[in-house]
């Protein structure tokens, strides 16, 4: 199980698999963020605690909210996802932001690097991992 808090501790998600890979992306949120995702589908693994406030990123096609960024209201840090709607298996995607993990837990995990920014494609791994990121 992989625990994480934002710096104040008043917004905490438990995430009870561990992932694959830590992902980060390019898009113009994520890369102002500077998170690093692990996904999960609501009700599945991961449990938050605690009041968030959320800021909403439409699509860059369409006006539609796509994406709820949720962040701790007192210290702003940047805690978990939501997507807005279900996809069509009717699962609603969410993922947590490892950086909220203390790093020894996540250190290991490989890095996906996700093209969000212009074609919204994988760009698969380069052999990099947390640790490199971070140390």
């Amino acid at each position: 199980m992989i625990e994480g808090s934002c710096h104040c501790g008043a917004v905490r998600w438990t995430f009870d698999v561990t992932p694959d890979a830590a992902t980060t992306c390019n898009c113009t949120v994520c890369r102002r963020y500077g998170v690093l995702w692990a996904y999960d589908l609501v009700g599945d693994h991961t449990v938050f605690s605690g009041t968030t406030r959320t800021y909403v990123r439409t699509s860059d096609t369409h006006y539609e909210p796509s994406v709820a960024f949720h962040f701790c209201p007192e210290c702003g840090c940047v805690t978990h996802y939501r997507a807005y709607k279900a996809g069509p298996n009717g699962h609603i995607r969410t993922a947590v932001n490892l950086r909220m993990a203390e790093p020894e837990t996540v250190a290991h995990l490989p890095i996906h690097h996700w093209e969000g920014l212009h074609s919204f494609t994988s760009l698969g791994q380069d052999g990099r991992r947390v640790t490199d990121l971070w140390f």
